[in-house]
């Protein structure tokens, strides 16, 4: 199944350059180039890719904007966005991700990591760049005394695999943590962002970092 993927940056040579590095894949054709926000939205809209990239920084309609325009809460049938960006601030990382973002990754993490977060989205996962996924989830913890989590019905097992989520494993990796398989954690992932009313792994992160189970057993 061919992925989709629309790009929108205001750098001609930025654009250029991912979508040689997407359309070298054989999953993977890109339909459409913005330039600037409104473009973005405007083609997202009546194209309805699969995965849109977007970069933070764009005339007129930010990357953030068009996030929350395209995937934000309340948007029927939400599209997947993610943020590609030269700008690892906090402020972008969060406001992309409260936005709806489904990853976040910086232009110099590489071709490799480019691919893995469109091919995550597309799939409903989420990415972003690991130089700054723990320093950002950190922020989202209270500061001062540990929270008590708010009051959301998780069994021990979805618990665990939040606390893991909020670390930044994959599934494989908290499969192996957990000795159970793959599926199985995707199982339980259904599951959690169901009772969470939340939309994928970022999301789910975040609530823990928020709740302050990130800080609670199961190591770091």
């Amino acid at each position: 199944m061919t992925t989709r993927v629309l790009i929108a940056d205001d750098q001609a040579m930025v654009r250029g350059g991912l979508r040689l590095i997407l359309e070298d894949q054989p999953d993977i054709t890109v339909v459409a180039e913005a330039a600037d926000g409104a473009e973005a939205v405007a083609l997202a809209r009546r194209l309805r890719p699969d995965v849109c990239l977007v970069d933070i920084r764009m005339p007129g309609l930010d990357g953030i904007a068009v996030t929350r325009a395209l995937a934000g809460p309340g948007v029927p049938d939400p599209l997947r966005v993610v943020i590609v960006t030269t700008f690892d601030l906090d402020e972008y990382v969060y406001g992309a991700l409260r936005a709806g973002a489904a990853g976040f990754i910086l232009k110099d993490a590489g071709p490799t990591l480019l691919v893995e977060a469109v091919r995550a989205a597309r799939t409903g996962e989420a990415l972003i760049s690991p130089s700054v996924t723990v320093r950002l989830l950190k922020h989202l913890a209270p500061a001062g005394t540990p929270t008590t989590p708010t009051a959301v019905p998780l069994s021990e097992r979805e618990t665990e695999v939040v606390r893991a989520i909020a670390r930044g494993r994959t599934n494989q990796e908290i499969a192996a943590e957990l000795f159970i398989s793959v599926s199985t954690v995707k199982s339980h992932l259904a599951s959690v962002q169901m009772k969470l009313g939340v939309r994928n792994r970022v999301q789910i992160a975040a609530w823990a970092w928020e709740n302050g189970l990130a800080h609670a057993s199961g190591g770091g």
